[in-house]
């Protein structure tokens, strides 16, 4: 696998116009619906993610294994826009490093949005899943501590690390917290409208360490992304060397 990691300078506000005006922007201001939807738009099935929103100063890194060349000449094509929403005149690519020693430390930042599925296919905060039918549900789910919710958030998100043993975490802490409202559209209805709803759960983002345990299966990680929601803004992990700033 050939990785690429990918920078976009989106213009802030010509991002929040075009986001405004196709109605893609959260009640909370989130613009993960609207960076999916210019993505899309522009690079079609080869749409980069997980990508992260670092904001107008850092911009939108993201993670690719599409050829460089046909995503440059996707980019040319897209309407004036899109490209000075995401600022595709300037789009920036580097490949990112493959080889992985196992046991390898490496510093990590993730944003991630800790959901499960139940069983009927509903998606639950994973603090609120976790706390249901047990025998202090209700004083733990009315209290949610951030002390009580990061050890229910580090443990989901050390599950998801350890898929065919890809990464351990080493050490993390919860950097941020937050419950937001996302935009999401559901599936086509009858008339072909697909209707738009704001569904509300837990932002998240940790910082830590992690130790690379299978580098195959680590590629796979760093590929795939964290979680759920990948194509919105979560789920990207990314690295840095141990000890640095």
């Amino acid at each position: 696998m050939s990785l690429h990691l990918l920078r976009l300078q989106p213009d802030s506000s010509a991002l929040a116009v075009w986001a405004t005006r196709h109605r893609l922007l959260s009640p909370d201001g989130d613009y993960g619906y609207a960076l999916h939807a210019l993505l899309s738009a522009t690079f079609g099935e080869l749409a980069p993610k997980p990508f992260h929103y670092l904001g107008g100063r850092q911009g939108l890194l993201a993670y690719t294994s599409a050829d460089l060349e046909i995503l440059h000449q996707n980019a040319r094509l897209a309407p004036p826009d899109v490209a000075r929403a995401l600022g595709l005149d300037h789009l920036d690519a580097r490949p990112f490093p493959s080889a992985w020693r196992v046991g390898q430390r490496l510093g990590f930042e993730a944003r991630v949005r800790p959901v499960v599925r139940s069983k009927d296919g509903r998606e639950w905060d994973a603090y609120q899943h976790a706390v249901i039918g047990t025998v202090d549900s209700g004083q733990i789910a009315g209290n949610g501590s951030i002390a009580q919710r990061s050890v229910i958030y580090k443990d989901w998100l050390e599950k998801r690390f350890g898929l065919d043993g890809a990464a351990q975490i080493a050490e993390a802490h919860l950097d941020s917290f937050r419950l937001t409202r996302v935009l999401r559209k559901a599936a086509s209805s009858d008339n072909g409208k697909r209707k738009t709803t704001n569904n509300a759960g837990p932002d998240v983002v940790f910082k830590g360490q992690l130790q690379v345990g299978d580098p195959t299966a680590f590629n796979r990680l760093l590929e795939r992304g964290v979680g759920r929601h990948r194509a919105f803004g979560f789920g990207m992990l990314l690295l840095r060397p141990v000890g640095s700033c």
